[in-house]
């Protein structure tokens, strides 16, 4: 079965860390790009932030500049995103998605999706 799982959301205060994961099963992520996109509750869904195949990082929301730190370990099948200095307006469902032609803030250019991880930031 070909999927995406993310993992490593949770509950965090203001300011802490998290580390999110997104591991394919069923297929290779070789060859793929992988973003990230969040949804806040009674908001549409933005992108944040994708790594090309090649490792190369593209940013959509400002205000995760600096924030952000992605990486790839093509041996566990498996890319990351880890945040910093979160905020409450952090809060949102995080997915990830894999494309096979190019990073890309829109949506449907994804062939392949998890089913999200809640991350609430909140004290």
């Amino acid at each position: 079965q070909v999927q995406l799982v993310e993992s490593g959301g949770g509950l965090v205060q203001p300011g802490g860390s998290l580390r999110l994961s997104c591991t394919a099963s069923g297929f290779s992520l070789d060859g793929y790009n992988i973003g990230w996109f969040r949804q806040a509750p009674g908001k549409k869904r933005e992108a944040v932030s994708c790594i090309s195949d090649s490792a190369e990082i593209t940013y959509y929301v400002d205000s995760l500049k600096g924030r952000l730190t992605l990486a790839r370990d093509k041996a566990k099948n498996t890319v990351y995103l880890e945040m910093n200095s979160l905020k409450p307006e952090d809060t949102a469902v995080y997915y990830c998605a894999a494309t096979y032609y190019r990073c890309s803030d829109y949506g449907p250019e994804y062939s392949h999706w998890g089913q999200g991880t809640q991350v609430t930031v909140s004290s």
